[in-house]
């Protein structure tokens, strides 16, 4: 019996120590590269040109590449072992790889992608997933994770991945990095392979906003011009709503770095959904085809569907042939998607065209030359590894109804980090019009460093972040509010405003307005009500006399009335309403 016990503590003795040992192999492994690379190497840039030459733009970074982009004398993976089994090394270097090499970087490597460079998760079963630096415990985000990994983990300076539905933007913002996915067009796609034609993109991280510059006018070739600062940026209070963390995290981080950088006079509020509504009318023919008598769907989420279909149609159309032929072991999700994948007729592509047209002038005229569209990169923080929700319906459509709008105009956008909320990176992305590639890089440029600093006061700001989301909310609220008044829905326009006084009663504003909607109902007393309630928050508040003297005139208290304009008239001695009001109510009744 006791030989019996004396062996049992030997054994667990044993297995604990090969659990220590696992454990300290593991950690070394994850230490040393995160799981970012499949294969190591090393492509040295030329020769520095001789002075008074200038160095090579690139000298001294280091880069890695998602395994998508060829590289003379390697087999390129696609993130599947059956794919690299079947395809040869290949011939050439990818055309933007070459760029970065003759710009004076080193390559150093290859990246994991998910696998066949499909999904936005960072998984890959095949490969293992990538260690996100920023968030062990979590997804990396895909599909170019080992590319993002790679430069959290700072083994990179910068590193290139393919962006179709978000495959840089994700995992730029799952990490905490910068990524950049350029206009559509940009940057050449030759020697890379495709996941969907129309809608790839190359693109690229870095953690310096600096470098993240230098590597893009290297790739964009574009030409020299004066830097200039933003006149219009855009918050899209629609899309902030879609965020599963407290709106005011990001939304603030914007709105208070805009004011502190260019004055409050620059932004503007829009609900994108309304504005697509009007100017993308394929839209309504897309949704007539798939409804089948369901209820109507949001634009922002029309769109999301559109991108899915597009690319799961063009995904079929360069690579059945070869699932067909080699009969791979794909990721379920991938084979369903594929078998699911109904043939989309001529004209349903034809309206996939127009919609991206419509989107894209839609973009272009709402941002113009000097315009930035605010919204969130993506609407969750990043899922726990293994975990379910990645692959929900609710999940793949908030993502995606974010991730359209760039991939289907085909306009640049930019992932921004912005700290942390609940241990996970926070992010936010900006949107420039298709061309302005330049114009958003240096607009990153000169916003960095606020955006990081308004991002570590509302870290560490004392106030609750209940009290931060009601403010944003109100305002949210009264902006609807004023949107449904100028559509001279009056009765919508008090609702909105009732709701934010309800979220925080203590604002004049909200009152005064709500006033000015009851007298165009003709419900004076409950105008004149709202006025006084304005005038007890803020003295100095011209419209609520204004207003309280118009309801008091038709309610025929003349003499109040007299005195509100008067006082109007004191607070703004050249205010006309005022002065004709106050006179004209003098003459008749006095």
């Amino acid at each position: 019996m006791a030989s019996s016990s004396a062996n049992l503590w030997v054994l667990l003795g044993l297995g604990l120590a090969g659990i220590l040992l696992m454990t300290r192999k593991l950690k070394k492994v994850v230490k040393e590269d995160f799981g970012a690379f499949i294969e190591r190497f090393e492509l040295l840039p030329p020769p520095q040109p001789a002075p008074p030459k200038a160095p090579h733009p690139l000298t001294g970074l280091s880069f890695a590449v998602s395994d998508v982009f060829d590289i003379d004398g390697f087999v390129t993976g696609f993130g599947n072992p059956d794919w690299a089994k079947t395809h040869e090394s290949a011939s050439r270097t990818s055309a933007v790889v070459s760029a970065l090499i003759e710009g004076g970087a080193t390559c150093i490597g290859k990246t994991v992608v998910d696998e066949m460079a499909y999904s936005i998760s960072g998984e890959n079963k095949h490969y293992d997933t990538p260690t996100n630096p920023a968030a062990p415990a979590r997804v990396p985000g895909g599909s170019s994770s080992g590319a993002a990994v790679a430069v959290a983990a700072n083994l990179v300076d910068f590193s290139l991945g393919i962006d179709t539905v978000g495959g840089v933007r994700v995992p730029a913002g799952y990490c905490g990095i910068i990524g950049f996915r350029p206009s559509y067009g940009a940057v050449s796609h030759m020697g890379i392979v495709p996941v969907s034609t129309s809608l790839d993109t190359v693109g690229w991280f870095a953690k310096d906003p600096n470098i993240l510059r230098r590597v893009g006018h290297v790739l964009l070739q574009v030409p020299f011009a004066v830097q200039r600062n933003p006149r219009n940026i855009i918050i899209a209070d629609d899309c902030f709503q879609l965020l599963k963390i407290p709106v005011d995290r990001v939304a603030q981080v914007v709105i208070k770095s805009t004011e502190k950088q260019f004055g409050r006079q620059v932004l503007k509020h829009e609900n994108l959904g309304a504005y697509l509504d009007s100017k993308v009318p394929s839209l309504k023919t897309f949704h007539s085809k798939k409804s089948n008598g369901e209820v109507k769907s949001s634009s922002l989420r029309l769109l999301a569907n559109v991108m899915q279909l597009m690319k799961r149609h063009e995904f079929k159309h360069n690579h059945e042939e070869w699932i067909n032929s080699v009969k791979p072991t794909l990721d379920p999700v991938i084979s369903a998607q594929i078998r699911e994948t109904l043939e989309i007729v001529d004209a349903e592509i034809e309206n996939f065209h127009a919609i991206r047209n419509e989107m894209r002038s839609a973009l272009n005229s709402l941002l113009k030359d000097d315009g930035i569209l605010a919204i969130p990169t993506i609407a969750d923080p990043p899922p726990k590894l293994g975990g379910k929700e990645i692959s929900s319906e609710d999940y793949l459509i908030r993502a995606s109804s974010l991730l359209s709008l760039a991939s289907i105009s085909g306009c640049c956008q930019v992932t921004v980090p912005l700290g942390s909320h609940d241990r996970c990176p926070v992010s936010l992305s900006l949107i420039a019009r298709h061309g302005g590639d330049r114009f958003l890089l240096d607009t990153l440029q000169t916003m960095y460093a606020n955006l990081q600093e308004q991002a570590d006061i509302a870290a560490k700001s004392k106030l609750s972040s209940k009290s931060f989301s009601q403010e944003t909310s109100a305002e949210t609220a009264k902006e609807k509010g004023n949107q449904a008044y100028k559509d001279k829905q009056w009765q919508k326009a008090i609702s909105f405003y009732t709701e934010a006084i309800k979220l925080r009663g203590n604002n004049a504003t909200y009152y005064s307005n709500r006033a000015a909607a009851y007298l165009e109902l003709g419900s004076f007393h409950q105008a004149e009500a709202d006025c006084t309630k304005a005038i007890d928050l803020d003295k100095k508040n011209v419209k609520a006399y204004l207003r309280r003297g118009t309801a008091r005139e038709m309610l025929g208290y003349y003499r109040e009335a007299i005195e509100d304009f008067r006082y109007a008239l004191v607070l703004e001695p050249t205010n006309k309403r005022a002065s004709l009001s106050a006179d004209r109510l003098r003459k008749l009744f006095q």
